[in-house]
């Protein structure tokens, strides 16, 4: 009988109890929307249950193949080093295909129309208003390079301009790029958090559009990002090894 391999989403975790609660509603969603497929939650830090504990309850009882799946938005330091490392230390006998992370793809920006729109603007608005596509911020200079062509491509949908931001490792902060986009002449300005779940940077990118006429929340359990994860999950299972009796295996 064929099993499909378990779903493994892996978040970072925060002492913010707003990130874990986020990334449950997430998972929750991506259940309603697969109901046959098992998906399980670990956190690298400050939550539980640990991606190693998942992982030891999952070989405890007899699951073999696991895809797991780094909810991150960007290819940075936890996708190319963090998580690897805790999946190579995975029981022996569990089969584990790392996913892609969720960016870019078209249906993040989806999901950050969305959240403006929730936030108060239509899509008559687009031609007179500036947007900062706000991240955390990286000091992976792919990550970084990845943002700003996001900016570029999400400008082409419509919108008068759309600038880059960081709240952390690298400039500018998402204040100077509001700044910036008032000096451009933009009727209005928005913040759009390309982040997906509440907690330090995201409150740091919050302040930061105090000057800003919108504020678009988190993208969260957004329908878009719940989709996209089980994008990267049906992509990863097409490459997962054949079952090999006694054999584990692991490769992004």
């Amino acid at each position: 009988m064929h099993h499909e391999p378990v779903l493994l989403v892996i978040a970072h975790g925060s002492r913010d109890p707003r990130h874990a609660a986020t990334v449950h509603a997430l998972v929750r969603r991506v259940r309603s929307l697969r109901p046959g497929l098992r998906v399980e939650t670990g956190f690298l830090e400050f939550n539980i249950p640990s991606v190693p504990g998942v992982l030891n309850s999952l070989a405890a009882e007899g699951v073999r193949d696991v895809i797991a799946l780094p909810l991150l938005l960007t290819r940075a330091f936890h996708a190319k080093a963090d998580i690897p490392a805790v999946l190579r230390d995975a029981p022996r006998g569990l089969r584990i295909r790392q996913a892609e992370v969720l960016g870019p793809s078209p249906l993040l920006l989806s999901a950050l129309e969305r959240r403006l729109y929730e936030a108060g603007l239509t899509p008559a608005d687009k031609p007179t208003t500036g947007v900062v596509l706000a991240s955390a911020g990286s000091t992976d200079p792919e990550a970084r390079a990845v943002i700003a062509e996001i900016a570029r491509e999400w400008r082409h949908t419509g919108w008068h301009a759309v600038r880059p931001a960081f709240a952390s490792a690298a400039l500018p902060r998402t204040e100077d790029a509001v700044r910036e986009l008032r000096d451009l002449g933009c009727d209005r300005v928005a913040v759009a958090p390309y982040v997906l779940a509440p907690g330090f940077l995201p409150d740091r990118i919050a302040r930061g559009a105090a000057e800003a006429d919108v504020l678009a929340d988190v993208l969260g359990p957004a329908p878009e990002v719940a989709r996209l994860l089980l994008r990267r999950y049906a992509e990863a299972a097409l490459r997962m090894p054949s079952p090999l009796p006694g054999r584990t295996s692991m490769s992004a």
